[in-house]
């Protein structure tokens, strides 16, 4: 490449030369080079690429035992504990048994050991996706003939019993129960959200996930909390009511809840009401101790272990018909492929799980990555994610990703690396081992109530509202619309609304940027917005526009009409009615000499009317500049000047400038840049009014 690095001194001043580009290569040449590159392979290359793809390969080499592995054992003995009875609480969310919760939390815990490039996220079982799946599985129950209203927990629902008459089954479900069925579209859809996720990983598209805007993703969990809630106020109560679906499905739910509240189960209500009381005053004593605490109570722990040795010594189930676990085995099932034909019902609802799950998981690991000075990929987060679901979907594990709370856990107990993801996997190893069949009589109604309690954070963020509104009443709006839209319609259509008008924010916003007209602050070479302060100075003669966002083709007209409006001289029509009076006046008198002198005289009455004789744009906001800009700039210069207005432009970036010489703005005449540019709005201002002088000094002369 021919580089010229000098900078030459002329007439006083310095001059910047511009680098010469490279020759550009054909499409077929840049392939080709692309593709040897790609081809060619070493072992330093080959050992780079497994580094990238299994980041463990790479950070566990410079582990630190001595530092880091007291916080990593701490912190993956707190959240394995955690995890378990999240895991069986999930379950009711899921409309899965428990033991799949176990798998599911036990092999994403250990591919995200190896995959992840977070050092903090804890992926794993996730309300909100939990929720998503479980209205999935009860709509494929229904179709496939079964009672979705019957919960995959309980004895009642094990084993391969069916819930249904076989004549009212598809064709080859009789031999398969309905927990058979349910894990089959569990799995069938795990596995198309984490091929969704890998693709995207491989395609590079880590940054789709910045379109979710955090008021979407806050609206998007407290619609999702409402729904959670409303779909466990069954189990709270010991209310038989079927299961909704479909839009509307929070509001039919509460009305079958107030017409069946007559059968509540009364040991149900009282063991509800005292495992809430104890589960939130335990989360509130450990937020006000948490300084004092190494590490956070285990509440839900205690408070399960308690609720099922009291169920099982009052026997709870038989004596007053409360809905207990049942029976969880221990060990691990043989894999098995998840269902083709299947995957293709629950490819549509698989967009919306990969769209979240990728979110939430990477600004949850980008969020921990600022506060403790580290960086991760995007790209391989996804990857991660991606594979935390494909590679579990083949041993009946249902859709993960990184949960908030479990990760501020982590970071609380003194997380220091991924290892402490092997400790709780070790721990829910030894629950799926051994321990399982303990909690047999432990009552759906504590489930119920972890659940619930577990959604305290979410449902707080309503008090955000009024502040967010402050702040950006654009932004409220979107948390708004997807809150509501999640809880009176569904959460898919929450979350599609929230997009949709995150989009249309994001665009009006580019549509309709702030525009204003400048003044001088004081005797300073500084502009300010006039409407904005007080005591600015108008430089005589000259209107400063500025335009906060790029000049496109979809904001053009609004940028013709804020400056048309602020300046008070609409150039446009104005030059049209000029040239119309001008040729009827050349007609008539058939002089072109006197035309001339018409036309001149006549621009310097417009703009002396105006009270302006140039416009100076600054162009600093000014992004990008496209062929529909440029036009329009073209335009406005061409009317200004038949008003005998000057058109200026302050304050250009290189990219800017860059597109106006090759638009064909500026000239191709020695010095044509000069004339038009300058490199601050006060040059521009004084290189103005100094034109107008010498120009008024010499019509005085003539």
């Amino acid at each position: 490449m021919d580089v010229s690095l000098n900078i030459t001194q002329q007439d006083g001043g310095l001059v910047l030369v511009r680098r010469q580009p490279p020759n550009p290569q054909s499409l077929i040449e840049t392939l080709k080079a692309r593709l040897q590159q790609s081809c060619r392979c070493s072992v330093p290359r080959a050992w780079a690429l497994v580094q990238d793809l299994i980041p463990v390969t790479c950070w566990l080499r410079q582990y630190h035992p001595r530092e880091d592995l007291a916080g990593d054992i701490m912190s993956g003995l707190v959240i394995g504990i955690i995890l378990v009875p999240q895991a069986i609480a999930y379950s009711l969310l899921a409309g899965l048994q428990p033991i799949y919760s176990l798998y599911t939390s036990f092999f994403a815990n250990i591919i995200y050991f190896l995959l992840g490039t977070s050092h903090h996220v804890s992926v794993g079982i996730f309300s909100l996706l939990c929720l998503v799946v479980g209205q999935v599985v009860d709509r494929e129950l229904q179709l496939a003939g079964f009672d979705p209203s019957q919960d995959g927990l309980g004895p009642r629902a094990n084993g391969s019993a069916l819930n249904s008459s076989a004549a009212t089954l598809k064709p080859g479900l009789q031999d398969c129960g309905r927990d058979c069925y349910a894990i089959r579209v569990a799995t069938a859809l795990t596995l198309m959200t984490g091929i969704y996720q890998v693709l995207m990983g491989v395609l590079r598209l880590g940054f789709v996930s910045a379109y979710l805007s955090q008021p979407l993703l806050d609206g998007f969990a407290m619609g999702a909390s409402v729904t959670i809630l409303t779909s466990q106020l069954r189990h709270l109560l010991g209310v038989r009511v079927p299961r909704h679906q479909g839009p509307g499905m929070v509001v039919r739910i509460w009305l079958s809840l107030l017409r069946g509240l007559g059968e509540a189960n009364v040991c149900d209500m009282v063991t509800s009401g005292v495992c809430l009381l104890m589960l939130l005053a335990g989360k509130e004593l450990s937020d006000r101790c948490r300084r004092r605490l190494r590490v956070p109570l285990p509440t839900e722990l205690l408070v399960i272990v308690m609720a099922t040795l009291v169920s099982h010594f009052g026997q709870f189930h038989k004596r007053f018909g409360s809905s207990v676990a049942g029976d969880i085995p221990t060990g691990f099932v043989p894999p098995q492929a998840p269902d083709l034909e299947l995957m293709w019902h629950v490819a549509l609802d698989a967009v919306s799980l990969a769209l979240v799950g990728s979110a939430f998981s990477i600004s949850l690991a980008e969020m921990f990555a600022r506060s403790y000075g580290y960086s991760v990929r995007a790209n391989q987060e996804l990857l991660a994610v991606g594979c935390c679901n494909v590679l579990p979907a083949f041993f009946h594990c249902y859709v993960t990703g990184a949960a908030l709370s479990k990760s501020l856990v982590k970071t609380a107990t003194g997380c220091r690396t991924q290892v402490s993801s092997l400790v709780s996997a070790a721990v829910v190893l030894l629950v799926l081992l051994a321990l399982a069949p303990l909690f047999r009589d432990l009552q759906r109604s504590v489930l119920a109530c972890v659940i619930v309690v577990s959604l305290r954070g979410a449902l707080r963020k309503i008090r955000d509202l009024p502040q967010l509104w402050r702040l950006s009443p654009a932004d409220a709006l979107v948390w708004a619309a997807t809150a509501a839209t999640c809880v009176l319609v569904s959460v898919e259509a929450g979350l599609l609304a929230g997009l949709l008008l995150s989009l249309l924010s994001l665009v009006g916003r580019t549509q309709r940027p702030r525009a204003a007209l400048l003044a001088r602050i004081g005797s300073s070479a500084f502009y300010e917005d006039a409407a904005e302060f007080e005591g600015l100075v108008p430089p005589a003669g000259v209107r400063v526009f500025r335009f906060a966002g790029p000049l496109c083709y979809a904001n053009k007209a609004f940028f013709l009409r804020s400056l048309y409006n602020l300046t008070g001289l609409d150039a446009g029509c104005s030059a049209a009615r000029k040239k119309g009076q001008d040729s009827d006046l050349g007609a008539d008198e058939g002089d072109p000499m006197e035309g001339k002198e018409h036309t001149s005289s006549g621009a310097r009455l417009v703009s002396t009317a105006a009270g302006f004789h140039t416009v100076v744009i600054d162009c600093a906001p000014l992004l990008f500049l496209d062929v529909a800009g440029m036009a329009m700039l073209q335009d406005l210069r061409r009317d200004y000047g038949a008003l005998g207005v000057s058109l200026l432009l302050a304050c250009c970036s290189p990219s800017v400038r860059d597109t106006l010489q090759r638009g064909g703005f500026l000239g191709a005449g020695q010095g044509a840049e000069d004339e038009q540019l300058f490199p601050s709005v006060h040059s521009a201002v004084e290189a103005a009014q100094a034109r107008h002088g010498e120009q008024a000094a010499t019509n005085s002369v003539l």
